[in-house]
């Protein structure tokens, strides 16, 4: 969730550098995007969303649920000079208090230092994965959403910093090399935030006509506010239960994200992949996920398929704190932290989708898709969905039909 403050600062921030431009006739653009989806999930046994920080209600909770993928956004930017920029973005979709919100996404100012490097300081985008830039307006993607799997490792779209890009060109490759410092804020459950004071990235991406490579490494220190008293409810019983909670505490961690993709596009044909790991080295999980996806574009209709997974490389099951010998109330309170610990274990997803879909541009800045996903959690886990029911079945593929319309205006 934003702080006020910060949000405030932002816009100041744009308001001030707007003022100066209007002075020098400074060019302002205007425009937005956003998506209108229907998803029904034949798993009846819990819901199915594409992200933890918006999970949608399709499955158990709704037979047919708009809330998974619908969201509206509109970005203002201006250009003040060959030098100075700004631009702001605004986002309104489901959020994890049940229920639309605005969400400031972007909001920073460029300065052009020279041709080849730049700085940025305000809300930006985290560079993480391919789409890291356009994830939330879908009409720029090919699919219906980037694939769950990767994509709901890191939710958290941007962060409050500063970035420098430098542009550089060698052995036949354009290459763009970022720096990004910064603080990020999420809201993780009812009551529990996570916030990071130092989010530091390197980001290099190289593109040789219609080739492009990226690789990124990330390190934040990660602190969650909300579960101390689970944890310390494990402490109390010295040192087995002092040993779980330095292991799975996620008071304060270390959170380390690692990615490469790539992505061909000659133009009738597409053929794209990433690999990431995300290890919090804590009970919010370490796990590794892929995807690879083509399509071939027969004039306004782009069929496509896509194969995804995520593995968690943690365990799935821990024995936890030993429960012999305990007096009866001490016995009953581990026993419970004990059922807890392995829930949230199993919530570590471990997770394929086989999709096809395809894509009609039927209208200018408008595109149909429609999207057939075939997922099965694995490993006993419950894969990314959400709200699960006693009745679950882990290892039961079940299916998602999603039809929505993409838009650009």
């Amino acid at each position: 969730m934003l702080h006020v403050p910060r949000r405030a600062a932002a816009l100041a921030i744009v308001l001030a550098f707007a003022q100066t431009g209007a002075q020098a006739q400074a060019k302002w653009t205007f425009g937005g995007f956003g998506t209108l989806a229907a998803v029904h999930s034949s798993e009846h046994q819990a819901d199915y969303m594409a992200s933890p920080l918006s999970p949608g209600k399709a499955g158990y909770s709704k037979d047919v649920a708009f809330d998974v993928d619908s969201r509206v956004g509109a970005q203002l930017g201006v250009q003040f000079d060959r030098r100075w920029s700004a631009v702001v973005q605004v986002v309104q979709e489901q959020t994890i208090s049940d229920g639309y919100e605005p969400r400031l996404e972007w909001a920073n100012v460029k300065f052009q230092v020279t041709p080849e490097l730049s700085l940025r300081a305000g809300r930006i985008a985290l560079p993480l994965f391919l789409a890291a830039d356009y994830r939330k307006a879908t009409y720029a993607l090919p699919w219906l959403r980037p694939p769950v799997e990767l994509y709901s490792l890191m939710p958290i779209t941007n962060s409050d910093g500063i970035d420098a890009s430098y542009r550089w060109s060698a052995a036949g490759f354009k290459h763009e090399t970022q720096l990004s410092v910064g603080h990020a804020t999420v809201r993780l459950a009812r009551g529990v935030k996570g916030e990071s004071n130092t989010v530091v990235g390197l980001t290099h991406n190289a593109t040789s006509g219609a080739l492009t490579l990226r690789a990124t490494l990330a390190h934040a220190g990660f602190k969650v506010t909300g579960a101390e008293p689970y944890f310390d409810a494990f402490r109390s019983f010295g040192p087995p239960g002092q040993a779980l909670a330095d292991r799975y505490d996620i008071a304060s961690r270390d959170v380390r994200v690692a990615s490469v993709g790539f992505n061909y596009d000659p133009g009738d044909w597409f053929l794209m992949g990433e690999l990431g790991r995300v290890n919090t080295r804590s009970l919010l999980g370490d796990q590794t996920a892929s995807y690879l996806s083509g399509g071939y574009r027969f004039g306004t209709v782009a069929p496509y398929f896509t194969y995804a997974f995520v593995r968690s490389n943690m365990a799935r099951r821990e024995a936890g704190l030993p429960v012999a010998g305990l007096p009866p109330p001490a016995a009953a309170l581990a026993t419970v932290l004990n059922e807890e610990l392995n829930y949230r274990l199993r919530r570590v997803a471990s997770q394929n989708t086989a999709s096809i879909g395809a894509r009609w541009d039927f209208a200018p800045n408008y595109a149909l898709k429609v999207q057939l996903d075939r997922v099965k959690p694995q490993r006993g886990s419950e894969g990314t969905l959400n709200n699960v029911q006693p009745g679950f079945q882990s290892g039961r593929a079940f299916g998602v039909i999603s039809v929505g319309v993409d838009f650009v205006f």
